[in-house]
């Protein structure tokens, strides 16, 4: 039984080749009158029309259809094979090409995603290797000097002891990023859910943060209007260690004397919108898609100068997704940059 989803190259020349003959023939007749001169006319007709109709459609249509398949497959096929495809293998429908084309661009699709995350990779095992390698390097440096007689040197030993001992905190502190951001990825990071009121967590970070604020003469606060208490849910802890990494990076990247605000929004009254903004240096847009990834910089040689693990912002990124929620930023060179995230309203418990 024909469909109009599942015709052949022969049963589509053939349709059109007796529809055509069969409107043809009517008015022949009519003209005519002659009956078996009508029926022959048919008959030649659809004859003729079928063979003419099936070439146009293997020439122009199913030969291209052909090419395409030896890209998809990218096969080469022997003359045995083309006698085969050709001649005893049911030739396939329109449609079941299209599947076929869907489903090989949805490989394709898949490749792409793996190039992708080798390149990924590949960052950032190299840039592990070079956030391991500065400490180690450091630590063995002051060590082999140590050894070599600065250790009786009182001038000296006690420094490198101490310069040693800040390399191994920063070895220790990027071990614990790696290893916390692997348990927030594998979901072993257990959340602890309890209603408290975002704003009163915001002025105990900036009041934890206060000698550092002021070091550089930051004016912080909470944006007028964005007072009025608002309850969330969500793990408390964690949400403290992101609003501290957000915070600690307005501070170390924004300019001396400026402005770092907090605003909270009611959201359709089951969500709360948290912002932190800064009036810095912002961050240009093609680095915008990637700072969230692990390791990744946008100025190297400050990043490092300022310190850090260059985790924090991935380590952000990953806690907000495990309340099911997405941490976004907006940002302009010369401008400033706010980071926002949103959590459920405490009150719809």
């Amino acid at each position: 039984m024909l469909t109009q989803k599942n015709l052949t190259a022969q049963q589509v020349a053939a349709l059109c080749a007796l529809s055509i003959s069969f409107i043809f023939s009517i008015v022949f007749y009519i003209e005519t009158q002659k009956f078996f001169l009508t029926i022959g006319t048919f008959l030649s007709m659809s004859v003729a029309g079928y063979f003419t109709m099936f070439f146009v459609i293997e020439k122009f249509v199913y030969r291209k259809i052909k090419v395409i398949y030896k890209l998809i497959y990218q096969t080469k096929a022997t003359k045995k094979e083309e006698f085969y495809y050709k001649n005893i293998l049911p030739q396939k429908t329109i449609e079941e090409v299209e599947e076929d084309v869907k489903e090989w661009a949805s490989h394709t699709e898949e490749i792409e995603l793996l190039r992708n995350n080798e390149v990924y990779r590949k960052e950032f095992l190299l840039n592990l290797s070079h956030e391991l390698k500065t400490p180690i390097f450091a630590i063995q440096g002051y060590v082999d000097t140590l050894l070599n007689g600065a250790l009786h040197n009182d001038d000296v030993n006690e420094k490198f002891l101490t310069n040693t001992s800040k390399n191994i905190d920063r070895l220790v502190n990027l071990v614990g990023d790696l290893d916390e951001i692997s348990k927030l990825e594998i979901g072993e990071q257990k959340l602890f859910k309890e209603v408290f009121i975002i704003q009163e967590l915001i002025k105990e970070i900036f009041e934890a943060l206060s000698i550092q604020i002021e070091s550089k003469e930051i004016k912080c606060g909470i944006k007028k209007g964005c007072e009025l208490p608002l309850q969330v849910f969500a793990d408390k802890e964690k949400i403290r260690q992101v609003l501290t990494n957000l915070i600690e990076n307005a501070i170390k990247y924004g300019k001396e004397k400026g402005e770092i605000e907090a605003s909270i929004y009611k959201i359709d009254g089951r969500k709360i919108l948290i912002e932190i903004s800064d009036n810095g240096g912002g961050i240009a847009e093609e680095h915008l898609p990637r700072i969230f990834e692990r390791f990744y910089r946008t100025d190297a040689a400050r990043a490092r100068k300022v310190g850090g693990s260059g985790l924090g912002l991935s380590i952000c990124k990953h806690i907000i997704e495990a309340h099911s929620e997405t941490l976004h930023v907006r940002s302009k060179l010369n401008v400033g940059s706010t980071f926002g995230f949103t959590l459920p309203s405490g009150k719809n418990l």
